[in-house]
């Protein structure tokens, strides 16, 4: 056995002294937490390694008769293995944020750049020192390729598998039209260089919900990423994702507040700042109670953002019209509870008998016919609740609209009407009058429209049904969007919506709806890399935009197989009473064909090293194995007598010697006799009619 196998023994029971600190549950060493704890000269970890003898002989030199403690020397044996045969590896040092050539979270300046521009992350997000050991889909995948590679890397893939769901169930499919919707199982990643071609510049609205670097998200991916790390992952997507957005587009992430500021710096990099439109608080948890919060001196979290960007703002479509509704007895009480007045009050219970008593003009030289209005009944809101024994909601329901206020108005009409009627009548004393004519701009335009006005000063009546719609036989408050959301109320039955739960994960459809509607039309096409349990997929489809969507984990793709076509045949949960959906619609659905992936599986899955050992000798045969691995010497390595190899070490030594560049086939070697031969016919004729613009050379 080799000094440094020998030495990586030794510290394992040096560490034990420390019980579970350098340890996962699983008893897999916790490098990192061993590096960082060096780096900050932790006293009590320095004398304990520098006890052990051979530790202390391989790790020390001295200069000028001071003895050091060659702590770099030390966390490379930690970070690398011999059998890497040059220093790429060396990438994984740090990929980082740098700003003056420091990295940016040893930096007070916030100034971005990449210190590996040319560099990627591989396959998915690392599971590296997770306390629940190697249960999730993407373990141990947080790896960087440099330049010669890239390209091979993001060529297009071949897609199998590929079915279309309608009406009328699966069906083989052997083409792909524009009003197709298109669902893509595999690394997002890769998924999205593969339907560059198809879709560049044709998706208007782009929405993610990556993970959120917190260690607490229900995501399989993993998201206790380092911080550049996470900002690294995120680079890679975002570059690709402008390239797909249309030049009339938006697109939207959504984040808690861990990464959201660097996020915006980072979308301030890739998109350019004048491109930047809004970011939007959404409140998803009211705080309530005196527990919980404040032990780690933190405040309760209950918000999250939106961070919103155009691809160009000068040609960006103008944002449609959309409003936040509130049922009028909510809102009456929320108002009153915080000490708002509410003006609507007032109603009119019979407008009265109308008595013409003489025209005027308008500006433009149009009639105003002014009446008296004879023996009317006007009650308020709080006599109304008496009399009918009802609750204050329930009056706003039955009579909301005739629910009135009275303002002033600075308007043209106003003067011309009290004139005239104090000519008619003598006097200004007015118990009610009302007159009728078209209005040249507003709400009401070109129409003929009736008007009241109350009291000697005239205050005109403002209707509470000019603000507000009917929601299933309630009343609600309309106002147009500003940047604060509120979706308390949204997210209780979230977990009802598709009949799928995804707990923590899953976004309501009405936040989804209202950013689909807010930035896209009829017909739009509607982008989502993260689909989790299908959200952004189902609201597009019940609104009629078109969608495509990337997904890589296993079980939440079996929530999106389940939902979408539920949604098809008419399901009635999220918002489908609201937009009146009654099914309909279609996907299709495509996998990446798995090459390396297939043995990242099958290690992802082993539960013992025998499992694991069989899968090697399986991989020597079979699998792609980085060109930088000297095979040798790592089988060596890992079977050398007396090495102790934990079963997520094991794990994590062999899915770092694939080469994860080779995970899934690509496009251009479809012909090759041995992969066609792996293909059905229908599969193979999709790919053509997928790729045509590629074989034609359009671009």
């Amino acid at each position: 056995m080799d000094v440094e196998s020998k030495a990586l023994n030794h510290i394992r029971k040096v560490l034990e002294q420390f019980g579970n600190k350098y340890f996962t549950s699983s008893g897999a060493l916790k490098r990192t937490t061993v590096i960082e704890d060096l780096d900050n000269y932790d006293k009590d970890l320095m004398v304990a390694l520098l006890s052990d003898d051979l530790l202390h002989k391989t790790y020390t030199s001295k200069v000028a008769d001071v003895e050091i403690f060659e702590i770099n020397k030390f966390a490379d044996m930690l970070k690398y293995k011999e059998y890497w045969t040059d220093s790429f590896t060396k990438f994984n040092n740090k990929i980082g944020l740098t700003a003056g050539g420091k990295y940016i979270d040893d930096s007070e300046d916030v100034v971005l750049d990449f210190p590996y521009k040319d560099t990627v992350l591989k396959a998915g997000m690392t599971k590296e020192e997770v306390e629940h050991g190697g249960d999730a889909d993407e373990p141990f995948l947080n790896e960087t390729l440099a330049k010669p590679e890239i390209d091979e890397l993001l060529e297009p893939k071949i897609f199998v598998n590929v079915t279309k769901y309608d009406t009328d169930g699966f069906h083989e499919v052997k083409s792909i039209t524009d009003n197709d919707n298109l669902v893509v199982k595999g690394n997002n990643l890769i998924a999205l260089y593969s339907i560059k071609e198809r879709f560049a510049g044709k998706i208007q609205l782009i929405y993610l919900d990556p993970p959120y670097n917190t260690g607490s998200d229900s995501f399989a991916y993993n998201d206790r990423f380092n911080h550049a790390t996470w900002l690294t992952f995120m680079k890679s997507r975002l570059e690709i994702a402008r390239n797909l957005l249309s030049d009339t587009g938006y697109i939207v992430i959504q984040t808690d507040d861990n990464e959201q500021a660097y996020l915006k710096i980072l979308m301030d990099s890739i998109f350019k700042r004048e491109n930047y439109i809004n970011t939007v608080s959404i409140l998803f948890k009211n705080i309530a109670g005196a527990s919980g919060g404040g032990e780690d001196k933190r405040l309760k979290k209950n918000i999250e953002y939106l961070t919103i960007f155009s691809k160009r703002y000068d040609t960006a479509k103008t944002f449609n019209n959309v409003y936040d509704y509130t049922e009028i007895g909510k809102l009456v009480s929320q108002m009153r509870e915080n000490g708002v007045s509410w003006k609507y009050t007032s109603v009119l219970i019979d407008p009265g008998k109308p008595v013409y008593i003489g025209s005027t003009t308008d500006s433009s030289g149009d009639e105003i016919k002014l009446y008296k209005r004879e023996n009317p009944i006007i009650k308020s809101i709080s006599q109304l609740i008496r009399e009918d024994d009802i609750t204050e909601a329930e009056a706003y329901s039955r009579y909301g609209d005739k629910a009135f206020q009275t303002a002033m108005p600075q308007s043209s009409i106003r003067p011309r009407v009290m004139e005239k009627y104090e000519e008619l009548e003598g006097s200004l004393s007015n118990n009610l009058m009302s007159i009728t004519y078209v209005p040249k701009t507003g709400k009401h335009k070109g129409q003929m429209y009736e008007q009241f006005y109350k009291g000697d000063k005239f205050r005109l009546f403002a209707w509470l049904k000019d603000v507000s719609v009917e929601k299933e036989g309630k009343l609600y408050k309309a106002e147009k969007l500003g940047t604060y959301w509120n979706y308390v109320g949204a997210t209780k039955n979230v977990n009802k919506e598709g009949g799928v739960s995804f707990p923590d994960g899953k976004k309501p459809e009405e936040l989804l709806l209202k950013i689909i509607q807010l930035a896209t039309d009829k017909n739009d096409l509607v982008m989502d890399m993260f689909l989790g349990s299908g959200s952004t997929a189902a609201t597009a489809m019940k609104v009629g935009r078109r969608f495509v969507g990337t997904e890589q984990i296993d079980s939440q793709m079996e929530l999106i197989e389940r939902r979408l076509p539920k949604v098809i045949s008419g399901d009635q949960t999220g918002i489908s009473k609201d937009v009146n959906w009654q099914g309909g619609g279609s996907f299709i659905y495509a996998e990446l064909m798995p090459k390396n992936q297939n043995f990242v599986k099958k290690i992802q899955e082993a539960q013992d090293n025998e499992t694991l050992f069989r899968i090697f000798d399986q991989m020597k045969q079979e699998a792609d194995i980085d060109f930088r691995v000297d095979l040798d010497k790592f089988e060596q390595s890992i079977s050398e007598p007396g090495t102790l190899i934990v079963l997520d070490d094991c794990k994590r030594a062999l899915l770092k010697i694939l080469d994860k560049n080779q995970l899934y086939y690509n496009y251009a070697d479809i012909d090759d006799a041995d992969i066609r031969s792996k293909i059905s016919d229908s599969d193979y004729q999709f790919n053509k009619n997928f790729y045509s613009s590629i074989e034609s050379g359009e671009e």
